[in-house]
């Protein structure tokens, strides 16, 4: 296991996307940064770089506006990176899907690797979703370097 592996696992640097949620998920978000929940214990940095991060947090619903920022913020990253939708609004438009100008969850948008349910979702499920997407950020650095072979 390479040097990067191994910092990819124990430090993984995620970024923090709003996409029109009602702020719930979003609190609950950064209320994992805090010390009652303190997802640092896990080596988990937030940063406001795409091109540092190695996992997106996205909450809220995709609409005609934010998608191509999204896009944007998703093509920035580096490979391998992962997506983690957070909340109903996120995983499949939640209360505002029939709306006009909303696309739907996330995944019309972007790859998405985590669902984390819920309105809101709890700080314990949003790190118990960084913990998956941490796993299979190693999954798509093994294929990534299988395919190099």
């Amino acid at each position: 296991m390479g040097i990067i592996s191994k910092s990819r696992k124990k430090s993984p640097w995620i970024m923090h996307y709003d996409c029109t949620s009602c702020n719930g998920c979003d609190i609950e978000t950064l209320a994992c940064l805090t010390p009652m929940y303190d997802a640092e214990r896990l080596g988990i940095v937030n940063v406001g770089n795409p091109k540092h991060a190695d996992i997106l947090l996205v909450t809220g619903s995709a609409n005609k506006r934010n998608s191509q920022v999204l896009k944007n913020i998703y093509n920035q990253m580096p490979n391998p990176k992962c997506v983690v939708a957070i909340g109903a609004c996120a995983c499949t438009g939640g209360i505002f899907r029939e709306c006009y100008n909303v696309l739907g969850g996330i995944e019309n948008v972007i790859p998405v690797d985590v669902f984390v349910p819920g309105c809101c979702a709890k700080p314990e499920a949003i790190i118990d979703g960084i913990v998956q997407a941490i796993g299979k950020l190693d999954e798509k650095a093994e294929l990534m370097k299988n395919e190099d072979k």
